[in-house]
């Protein structure tokens, strides 16, 4: 699976009808039609897409969105949910994080507190990192093994494809992990700031 396969799945994905769960079961299913490896690539493309727009400059863009909140988990969180957006819509923001005042599931929350958020509405989403290896562990019958030997051919097959991953891979990402990149408070976010002014959706 190369990078453009990896989009047309996302994007794909990004354009189902139905809840996230449900979107996440179509890709789980399209995983599992395919062969094995297919499953362990899509990881490799997905953690490293999280990679790259792994920035502070992004992560004050989720920050201002979610008032101030967005921990280092949190921001994982909402660079997977960037991901599902699909390819038009990372690609634009991690060149210019202001232009999350442009997506439809963004302006959606404005003037709302976080607590009238519904979950399907957060700009996280979790569960897209574990589909790949739900799909693995089927197909492989390695159900048991904690994610091991998935997590062993992610690891592998990044090493092998080296130059051609656009981040510096480095797997999943671990608890106290931080954006990278210059300083947050010089990135300009002036439609989100104006968006989200501070205290309007945090407690």
């Amino acid at each position: 699976m190369n990078e453009d396969a990896f989009w047309a799945l996302i994007d794909e994905l990004s354009r189902r009808p139905g809840d996230r769960d449900e979107r996440l079961e179509w890709l789980r299913t399209e995983l599992l039609r395919r062969p094995t490896a297919e499953s362990v690539e899509f990881q490799v493309r997905l953690e490293d897409a999280c990679d790259v727009a792994g920035t502070r400059a992004v992560w004050r863009a989720a920050n201002r969105i979610e008032s101030g909140d967005c921990t280092t988990d949190g921001f994982h969180s909402f660079t997977l949910w960037l991901v599902g957006q699909g390819r038009k819509v990372y690609e634009s923001v991690v060149a210019d994080p202001d232009a999350l005042a442009d997506v439809p599931g963004i302006r959606a929350l404005v003037g709302r507190h976080r607590d009238e958020w519904d979950d399907d509405e957060w700009p996280e989403w979790d569960e897209l990192d574990f589909v790949a290896q739900d799909a693995y562990d089927e197909l492989t019958g390695q159900e048991d093994d904690e994610g091991e030997e998935f997590a062993e051919s992610v690891d592998e097959l990044a090493e092998e494809l080296g130059d051609e991953l656009s981040g510096d891979f480095e797997g999943e990402w671990e608890e106290g992990d931080e954006p990278r990149g210059s300083r947050p408070e010089g990135v300009a976010i002036p439609r989100l700031t104006a968006l989200f002014p501070l205290g309007t959706s945090g407690s």
